[in-house]
């Protein structure tokens, strides 16, 4: 391992021990399902198909259940409410490529699920994008 990836490596573990306590407290919370989506993945390649599960799963461990980001060890932003996921491939890059303290996430996911986690959050927490991401303009930012 190259010393260059050791803050990526570092910031996905972080990520899924995030996830991996944050399922468990949704998981007590929460009496009925009205869908059922992995909890853990299995494999290079996250399972969760749906926007919310995959934030639920991958991004709230660090960006917070309600988007509103958090200090502390690092700086998650908050994607709550958050002007700059108006630019769709902004949000798209990012997810995909990873930028400082967020590791890329581009290998573990589809082009779907990219962009469903991306419209999920460009229409939750107090965003209202609705120009919504396809598969296709994932593939785009890929090249």
């Amino acid at each position: 391992m190259n010393a260059r990836n050791i803050p990526y490596c570092l910031a996905s573990a972080i990520v899924v021990l995030a996830a991996v306590a944050a399922q468990s407290a949704q998981a007590q919370s929460s009496t009925t399902a009205t869908s059922v989506q992995p909890m853990f993945s299995v494999g290079p390649k996250f399972q969760q198909t749906t926007g919310e599960s995959i934030y639920r799963s991958v991004c709230q461990g660090c960006h917070m259940p309600q988007g509103e980001g958090a200090k502390g060890a690092g700086a998650y932003p908050p994607l709550a409410r958050n002007k700059n996921l108006e630019a769709r491939g902004y949000a798209v890059y990012l997810v995909v490529n990873g930028q400082r303290g967020m590791p890329p996430f581009g290998e573990m996911m589809s082009d779907g699920q990219v962009a469903e986690v991306v419209n999920y959050v460009r229409t939750h927490f107090g965003n209202n994008f609705t120009d919504a991401v396809t598969a296709t303009d994932v593939k785009q930012v890929r090249r």
